[in-house]
């Protein structure tokens, strides 16, 4: 019997590894010939941990599974949910960038290969010339939250004259509700390490460096060991697959401040100073790491970029509206029914998502707000429904895509008190180098406070609103306006009810 076992960090948490010794050894007692492999998380959350069984070369799913259910599971009458890639959620997806995650022993080069990996390098190798074009034709933005095209960040470094240059992943993954860079480190790392060797090859950088949360430590064991593998097969090292320049990566572990997910101050970090924000210009396109021209993308952008030199960047290009082109790993979390990651195109409705994919609040109330983006995005009432997912979509509705993190709420939540949580979580994340972020996040706590109490300050939470977007170093403080004013402008009802009810 061939089984499939989730064992990533979310599927671990909720008791993945006694399930896994559990079949060993019952199946040990019954005599019954198992064959266990421990792979990445399908993105089926509400289904961990889950268990897949391949009946004439069709996996079944299985879940949530406890070691409890095992003999259940065995004698057959455990019950299930069909074909895996049948069950709704999962059938409508377009899956590119996690086509491998859930699938594969994530520390299997050899299996890694037999789905499709290394086919984009080699082709990338083929041609290094066309490496750069492709990629400004495939319009992959980055999905780390800035939307910046990627093809474009690359143009730069590789026209940038110098004797070293860089390739950095950023996978300071911080926002609240999301997972998508851990699930993919965890679940197929060979992807990024082929991305990132693609991305070394076009720039003419000969290093890498994934940066990595110490929060994430079965991330981080994962990606070591894929680096490790991947060095000793040849895919790192002197030369590419032997056919290609030198290039290797290694794996830096950061000590969890948010701020860090800010690109120069991850730079910063990743030099041995303190994580703090760098005034721009000048861009790390032109002087990142040790003063180097240096790529700095995220997971995600990385990870499909194998994607577009296997399928072609016309391919890629073929999904998505407008200027956001591909697919997005939405990550579905908060008050609702089936919470996970669902790769998608650009495009579908955010009503759609919450209510079709997510199947609407857990609680079985109505949904109030979704907040889009992490703890730094745009509270988005029912009103906005309609609104496409799309960067300039989003922007067009006074909120941002982000790193397409979803957490929902129902009728219950009070939205002056997820203001002031926007202005404490700024305060307690600030690296402190500019005023109004460091200064404005505190008096915004106070102005908020004062307002619950009962005295009306509205304009002056709009004003503080503007001083933090517009005079802020990064994201972190410019950003935060987001959540408040959503919240305000959206919700206002809550205010007030606070203000009578502190009258």
């Amino acid at each position: 019997m061939k089984v499939f076992v989730s064992v990533d960090a979310v599927a671990r948490a909720l008791g993945a590894e006694e399930l896994a010794w559990a079949l060993i050894r019952e199946a040990e007692a019954r005599g019954l010939p198992l064959d266990i492999t421990t792979v990445g998380s399908r993105g089926m959350t509400w289904l961990e941990p889950l268990v897949e069984i391949e009946e004439d070369g069709v996996r079944h799913a299985y879940g949530p599974v406890t070691a409890e259910d095992v003999p259940a599971l065995l004698d057959g009458s455990f019950p299930g949910h069909g074909p895996t890639e049948e069950i709704p959620f999962f059938a409508r997806q377009t899956r590119l960038t996690f086509a491998r995650c859930g699938v594969i022993d994530p520390l299997s080069l050899d299996a890694f290969e037999a789905h499709g990996g290394l086919a984009g390098l080699n082709a990338a190798l083929a041609d290094p010339a066309s490496i750069v074009p492709a990629m400004i034709d495939s319009g992959l933005r980055g999905r780390g939250g800035a939307g910046f095209p990627t093809g474009i960040k690359w143009r730069t470094v590789a026209e940038a004259q110098a004797e070293r240059k860089y390739i950095v992943c950023n996978a300071d993954e911080g926002d609240s509700g999301t997972f998508a860079d851990r699930m993919l480190i965890e679940g197929d790392p060979f992807s990024l390490i082929e991305g990132m060797a693609i991305a070394g090859i076009g720039v003419g950088a000969t290093m890498g460096y994934v940066y990595l949360r110490s929060e994430y430590p079965d991330a981080i064991a994962t990606m070591t060991r894929a680096v490790e593998i991947a060095r000793a097969a040849g895919l790192l090292g002197d030369s590419v697959l032997g056919a290609g320049p030198a290039f290797d990566m290694e794996v830096r572990v950061g000590a969890g401040a948010y701020v860090c997910g800010e690109e120069t101050s991850l730079l910063n970090s990743l030099e041995g100073k303190r994580g703090v924000v760098r005034a721009k210009p000048p861009l790390p396109a032109l002087e990142g790491l040790f003063g180097k021209p240096t790529v700095v993308n995220n997971v995600i952008s990385l990870a499909t970029v194998p994607v577009i030199f296997e399928r072609g960047a016309a391919f890629y290009a073929s999904f998505g509206l407008g200027r956001s082109r591909g697919t997005i790993p939405l990550q579905i979390a908060g008050n609702v029914r089936f919470g996970g990651l669902f790769e998608t195109a650009f495009g579908m409705p955010l009503g759609e998502i919450v209510t079709g994919i997510a199947g609407g609040t857990r609680s079985g109330r109505p949904v109030k707000a979704v907040q889009v983006g992490g703890p730094l995005g745009a509270y988005h009432p029912v009103a906005d429904f309609d609104t496409p997912f799309g960067y300039e979509e989003f922007d067009g509705s006074g909120g941002l895509v982000g790193h397409a993190g979803l957490v929902v709420f129902d009728d219950t939540v009070d939205m002056a008190q997820q203001a002031r949580f926007a202005f404490e979580f700024c305060a307690l994340e600030s690296c402190g180098k500019c005023t109004p972020c460091r200064v404005g996040s505190v008096r915004g706590v106070e102005t908020i406070d004062r307002w619950i109490a009962g005295e009306d300050m509205r304009e002056l939470v709009l004003d503080l609103c503007d001083t933090l977007k517009d005079g802020s170093l990064c994201a972190l403080g410019g950003f935060t306006s987001y959540p408040v004013r959503s919240a305000v402008m959206f919700f206002p009802e809550d205010f007030e009810q606070d203000r009578e009810v502190a009258q």
